[in-house]
């Protein structure tokens, strides 16, 4: 009689074992996609890919007998009822020491709107040497309605970009901003806001 069932309780273990590995590997899948956004994020910001910017607490310390136009993009998002410009079209900094631009962003609605930026460079390769030490990109900016603020940007140009040779010949990078509205659900938290200057 036992040796009857001894077919049917190696195929029952079998069964679990095959049971157990799928929902492992169903639970590596999820974890991987969990995990793929802020890997990409991290090699985007690693290796400057699609033209993201680096961050730095503080400058290089040195700088280089050479010099980079930096041009101001600004976008906005659908439904997003914001006016949103550069103070400036481009300024001519020096590589390796620190510059300050401003973007000026206005509500142009009868309420409370929430706003974050994305942002990149181009030419794509000047990414990883396009550095920003302060930025208003780094937090979600509310605007009042009707109020006006200037949005500052600190940022330097890494010396390492004289090293690259794809780049030897570059005079210019644009820096774009794209703001996007934030739906309330989706508020990290208690907004941060920019300034409190307005610009009339």
């Amino acid at each position: 009689m036992s040796e009857r069932f001894k077919p049917s309780i190696a195929s029952a273990e079998r069964n679990l074992r095959t049971a157990l590995l799928c929902t492992l590997l169903v639970a590596s899948m999820i974890g991987a996609a969990y995990a793929a956004v802020p890997l990409y994020r991290l090699f985007c910001e690693v290796t400057g890919y699609g033209g993201t910017t680096q961050r730095a607490a503080s400058l290089p310390g040195n700088s280089i007998d050479r010099t980079m136009i930096v041009e101001f993009d600004a976008n906005t998002g659908p439904g997003l009822p914001w006016t949103f410009l550069p103070a400036q079209r481009r300024l001519t900094v020096r590589i390796g020491e620190q510059a300050i631009a401003y973007y000026r962003a206005a509500n142009n609605s009868g309420y409370p709107v929430t706003g974050s930026a994305v942002f990149n460079v181009t030419p794509n390769l000047a990414g990883r040497y396009f550095t920003k030490v302060q930025c208003f990109c780094f937090i979600e900016q509310t605007l009042q309605p009707g109020q006006s603020i200037d949005l500052p940007v600190v940022f330097f140009v890494d010396p390492k970009i004289a090293d690259d040779r794809d780049l030897a010949s570059l005079k210019a990078i644009t820096l774009s901003y794209t703001f996007y509205r934030v739906p309330p659900d989706k508020l990290s938290g208690e907004p941060a806001k920019a300034s409190t200057d307005t610009v009339n």
